[in-house]
């Protein structure tokens, strides 16, 4: 049943969601001096199951739209959800309440943290929660409107929001260099999620599901692909000038180079399956940037 629970929550990716919490908890404890390890548990806890919830959510919706009956039937389309439904794995009273669960968790740790720090920290879980419910459930439908909005939810709730409120967590103040520490994470999310439309957005056409790479197409989707790892490793040099990273940071700039080789493999239009690679060197761009980012606050924290 393990198993199953985390092929069903996409358990593996759940870095990209606790590296911005670390991130702004360790920026609390360079810049303030702040740090308290239960409520940093608490917020991952928390982060975390937030995350969870929202993989789940948005496969359930997928699964209402026929985003995934669509994925399943469109030739060379490569689907990114567990399957459960589809296939009958997992019923959808199982699904759902399994993932109703996590948002209790989620709500529960964020209550318990905001009886510590200030009421502030349930608007940060509510904004968490209003992106990730409705990132394709309607009547928003953030992922199916291919206008940019999904692109900014995500840079959101993968950057600012977690690093913010993980550094608010901790100081109960609000901080501009938090802001900017959120923002290569958060970019560099944002390419991930932006480059797994590239794996079926054929079928997500057929299904309505209008992502920009669909609005767009291959062509220009992939040179919004490269701006956007440009702009996430701009923002990474930001954060050193403006000083909230050191300069050793800079070591985390070659994590960039294996995704940049990979682009260069691409042509203007790819099968699929062509895009597994972009796909997988985004989130080994995201994960390697993210710990070696946490790596030189922990050296800066003790120097």
């Amino acid at each position: 049943m393990l198993k199953q629970f985390m092929k069903a929550s996409r358990f593996k990716v759940i870095p990209v969601m606790l590296i911005p919490v670390a991130l702004g908890a360790l920026g609390a404890y360079v810049w303030k001096g702040q740090f308290n390890f239960l409520l940093f548990a608490i917020t991952l806890i928390g982060a975390g199951a937030a995350h969870l919830f929202s993989n789940m959510i948005n496969d359930l919706w997928d699964y209402y739209s026929g985003t995934d009956e669509a994925a399943k039937g469109t030739e060379g389309a490569i689907s990114t959800n567990s399957g459960y439904l589809t296939n009958g794995t997992w019923s959808i009273g199982l699904f759902r309440t399994i993932t109703w669960v996590l948002f209790l968790v989620a709500a529960v740790s964020g209550v318990i943290l905001s009886l510590y720090s200030g009421w502030t920290v349930l608007i940060f879980g509510l904004a968490g929660a209003f992106i990730a419910y409705f990132y394709v459930a309607p009547p928003i439908r953030f992922g199916y409107r291919g206008k940019g909005y999904s692109e900014i939810a995500i840079l959101l709730a993968f950057g600012v929001l977690p690093v913010a409120g993980a550094y608010y967590v901790q100081t109960s103040e609000l901080d501009y260099r938090a802001l900017l520490l959120s923002l290569p994470i958060g970019l560099l999310t944002t390419l991930v999620l932006f480059n797994h439309h590239f794996l079926h957005w054929e079928a997500d056409k057929q299904a309505g599901k209008r992502t920009l790479v669909v609005v767009w197409g291959e062509k220009r989707a992939l040179q919004f692909s490269k701006f956007i790892l440009i702009m996430a490793y701009i923002s990474l040099f930001a954060c050193i000038v403006f000083g909230e990273l050191p300069i050793f940071a800079l070591f985390a700039l070659p994590t960039a180079i294996p995704l940049y080789l990979v682009y260069g493999q691409l042509s203007e239009h790819n099968k699929s399956v062509a895009y597994l690679p972009l796909m997988a060197t985004s989130l080994k761009a995201t994960m390697r940037c993210g710990v070696v980012l946490i790596i030189t606050l922990i050296i800066q924290a003790n120097l």
